[in-house]
C-alpha cells in the first residue's frame, strides 16, 4: 500500500465534515442493506410458495447499486488514505525525497481523477438525455449520477492528502488546474504527448498513486492522444460495474466480513483443533482449514491474516513448531481460499474473462483442495513428533465445538446448494448467504451490535469493494482501447508463430503470470492481463475454465512472491517481523505452492472434470 506519512494525523473535525462522513456511512449502509433485502426477495423459493415478496425491477435495482455501493465506497476509501496501490518506491527512498515524490503523485492522481469526473459528468448529461428509466418510473441518471459525484469527491481527497500545509495544497490546486486547462486546449498535438503524459502517469504509480489512477489515466491519456470522445472510458467503467454477476461480489464479501468481525474465527478454530489436533501436524491442518475457510468469504489473504493471525500463531508455537516455520504457514495459507467458490478472484474472472461463474466455482474446488492438500503435507511434515498423552482423541469437545460452531459450518453450504440446486441465480444466492451471516452473528450469537458494530463492520467492506470496483471500472477503459488497437488478436498471431508446443505455451504462461503477480494486484492483473490470454490460449485449445484456474492459481502464488507479495508485507506488520524474514520463512511454502501450480497446469482434469460432470463444455 502506498506510504501516507506526509498527512497530517486527523485532529477535531468540524461538525459539517462530520455529518458528511456520516451521511457517506449511511448511504454505504443503506446500499448494501437494501441489496440484500433485494436480492433475498429474488429466491426463486418465494415464487414456488406462491409468496408475492418479489419487487418489479429488483434486478435492475440491484445492479445500480452495486454502482453506488463502489463509488461511496470508493470515496470512504480515499477518505481513510485506504485507496489500493503499489507500495513502488517511496518506502525505500530518503524522507525529503519520498515527501516530493508523493506530492507530484498527488498531483497527477488529483488531476486524472479530475479528468474521470469530467467524463462522468458528459457521460451523466448523455444519459440524462435519453431519458432511460429503471423500474417504477425512477430515471436511471439518478443512479450514474454517483459516477461524477464519487470522482470528484476523491479528486479533492487525493488533493488534500498530497500535503500536509495549506501552502503546497494550494501549489497542488494551481498544478491541476493548468494539467486540467493544459489537457481541454493543447498548445500540442495530443499524439506527440501521449508517451511523456504516461512515463508521468508510470512515475506517480511508483511515487504511490492509487491503481486506479494507473489505469484510468492510461485510459485517459490514449484515448485523448487520438481526440476520441472521453466519456466512453465512463461508459465502459458503468457497463462493467452494473454487469448483473458483479453484484454477488459485495454480497459474498458483506458475508465474509461479518464472520471475520464476530467470534466466528474462534469457534472454527476450535472446530477444527478438536477433530484434527490428535494427530501429527494438526495445528497445521487447523491453519489451513480456517484459512482457507475465511479468505473463501472474505475475498483477499489481507483480512484472513489480519483476523486470524493473532489466533493460530499461538496455536502452532504451543504446538513446538519453530516461530520460521509457523510464519510461513500462516503466510501462506492466508491465500488458500482464493479458488473456493464464491471468492472473489473467481467471480472477477468468469465476468472479464466471459466464462460462466457456475463452471469456475465447480473448475476452482479440486484444485482448492489440492493446495489445501499439500499445504497440509507440509505442515504434517515438519510438524513435531506427539506424546501418547496428545495423541488422545476427545469425542467430548469435538462435539461441544462442533455443535458452537453449527451455524457457521452451514455457511459454504448455502451458496453451493442454491446455485447448484437449481433453486437461486448466483445474486439471489449471494444475498441469501449475506442474510443467513447476519442472522446467526447479529441475531442468534449476538456478537455484532445493530447501532455499533455492524454499521461499522458494513462500511469496512463497502470500502474494500469500493476500492476493488474503482480497479475494475476504470481498466476497463484502458482494455477496451487494447481490443480496439487489436493487440489482443496481434499478440496471439505472434504467439502461435513464435511457440508452436502447447506445453511450451503453458510453462511461458506459468513464468509470465508469476512476473506479473511480484509485480500486480490480482484485482489489476484479472482486468488488464486476462484479456490479452485469452486469445492465447484459445489458438492451443486450452479449455477457458483450466486457463482462469492456472491464472488465479499463478496470482495466489504472487501473494508471497517479492518484491510487493501482499501476504509479506501482512505478515510484517501483523507479527512485527521485518518483511524479509517474513519472505524467507514463506519460501518453503512458495515451493510447495509451485508444485501445485505445476500440477494444476499440466495435470488438466483436476479443473476440468467437475465442469465437464456437471454439464460444462
Amino acid at each position: 500500500m502506498a506510504d501516507l506519512s506526509t498527512v497530517p494525523s486527523a485532529g477535531p473535525q468540524p461538525r459539517l465534515l462530520i455529518w458528511l462522513h456520516r451521511c457517506e456511512n449511511g448511504l454505504l449502509v443503506l446500499a448494501l442493506a437494501l441489496m440484500v433485502l433485494l436480492g433475498v426477495a429474488d429466491l426463486t423459493l418465494w415464487q414456488k410458495l406462491r409468496l408475492p415478496v418479489r419487487i418489479p425491477g429488483s434486478e435492475s435495482f440491484i445492479r445500480h447499486l452495486s454502482l453506488i455501493v463502489g463509488m461511496v465506497g470508493g470515496m470512504i476509501a480515499a477518505r481513510e488514505s485506504r485507496l489500493l496501490a503499489m507500495s513502488g518506491l517511496a518506502p525505500f527512498l530518503p524522507a525529503r525525497i519520498k515527501r516530493w515524490m508523493q506530492f507530484g503523485s498527488g498531483v497527477v492522481a488529483c488531476a486524472i481523477t479530475a479528468g474521470l469526473t469530467a467524463a462522468a459528468i458528459q457521460f451523466v448529461a448523455q444519459e440524462r438525455e435519453a431519458g432511460l428509466r429503471l423500474a417504477l418510473g425512477i430515471p436511471v441518471w439518478w443512479a450514474q449520477v454517483f459516477l461524477p459525484l464519487g470522482f470528484g469527491v476523491i479528486a479533492v481527497r487525493l488533493l488534500w492528502q498530497s500535503a500536509a500545509t495549506w501552502r503546497w495544497r494550494l501549489l497542488a490546486f494551481a498544478l491541476v488546474a493548468v494539467a486540467v486547462g493544459f489537457a481541454a486546449k493543447p498548445p500540442l498535438d495530443p499524439a506527440r504527448l501521449v508517451w511523456p503524459f504516461v512515463g508521468l502517469l508510470l512515475a506517480a504509480t511508483l511515487g504511490g498513486a492509487p491503481i486506479f489512477v494507473t489505469l484510468g489515466g492510461a485510459a485517459l491519456i490514449l484515448f485523448w492522444g487520438q481526440g476520441a470522445p472521453l466519456f466512453s472510458i465512463t461508459l465502459d467503467h458503468y457497463d462493467q460495474v452494473t454487469n448483473p454477476l458483479l453484484a454477488t461480489l459485495p454480497l459474498f464479501t458483506l458475508a465474509g466480513y461479518l464472520l471475520a468481525e464476530s467470534q466466528a474465527s474462534a469457534r472454527l478454530v476450535r472446530l477444527f483443533s478438536a477433530w484434527t489436533g490428535f494427530v501429527r501436524g494438526g495445528p497445521a491442518i487447523v491453519v489451513a482449514l480456517a484459512c482457507a475457510f475465511f479468505t473463501t468469504f472474505t475475498g483477499g489473504s489481507g483480512v484472513t491474516i489480519l483476523a486470524l493471525g493473532g489466533l493460530l500463531m499461538p496455536v502452532l508455537l504451543a504446538a513446538r513448531y519453530d516461530e520460521e516455520t509457523a510464519l510461513g504457514l500462516i503466510t501462506s495459507a492466508g491465500a488458500l481460499g482464493i479458488l473456493f467458490p464464491p471468492c472473489l478472484p473467481l467471480i472477477i474472472y468468469s465476468i472479464v474473462g466471459q466464462v460462466s461463474m457456475n463452471e469456475m466455482f465447480l473448475g476452482g474446488l479440486l484444485p482448492g483442495v489440492l493446495m489445501v492438500g499439500l499445504t497440509i503435507a507440509y505442515g504434517v511434515w515438519k510438524g513435531p513428533k506427539l506424546s501418547a498423552e496428545e495423541r488422545r482423541f476427545n469425542l467430548g469437545e469435538a462435539w461441544r465445538a462442533t455443535w458452537a460452531a453449527k451455524w457457521e459450518i452451514v455457511l459454504p453450504v448455502i451458496p453451493l446448494v442454491l446455485i447448484f440446486g437449481g433453486i437461486a441465480l448466483p445474486v439471489p444466492a449471494a444475498a441469501a448467504t449475506a442474510c443467513y451471516a447476519f442472522i446467526t452473528q447479529a441475531l442468534i450469537h449476538r456478537e455484532l451490535k445493530l447501532t455499533s458494530s455492524l454499521p461499522k463492520v458494513v462500511v469496512e467492506c463497502g470500502l474494500l469493494v469500493g476500492g476493488v470496483l474503482l480497479i475494475l471500472g476504470t481498466a476497463m477503459g484502458f482494455t477496451n482501447y487494447l481490443i480496439t488497437q487489436h493487440i489482443p488478436d496481434h499478440a496471439a498471431t505472434w504467439i502461435s508463430t513464435a511457440i508452436s508446443s502447447k506445453l511450451l505455451f503453458l510453462l511461458a504462461l506459468n513464468l509470465l503470470l508469476i512476473i506479473v503477480g511480484c509485480l500486480m494486484d490480482i484485482f489489476s492483473a484479472t482486468v488488464v492481463i486476462v484479456p490479452l490470454i485469452v486469445p492465447m490460449a484459445a489458438v492451443f485449445g486450452i479449455h477457458p475454465v483450466h486457463l482462469g484456474i492456472i491464472f488465479l492459481a499463478n496470482l495466489e502464488l504472487g501473494y508471497l512472491t517479492p518484491p510487493v507479495g501482499l501476504n509479506l508485507f501482512l505478515s510484517s506488520y501483523r507479527f512485527g517481523k521485518p518483511v524479509m524474514y517474513v519472505a524467507r520463512a514463506a519460501m518453503p511454502m512458495m515451493a510447495v505452492r509451485l508444485l501445485g501450480v505445476l500440477l494444476i497446469t499440466y495435470v488438466p482434469a483436476i479443473t476440468t472434470w467437475l465442469p465437464g460432470l456437471f454439464g460444462g463444455n
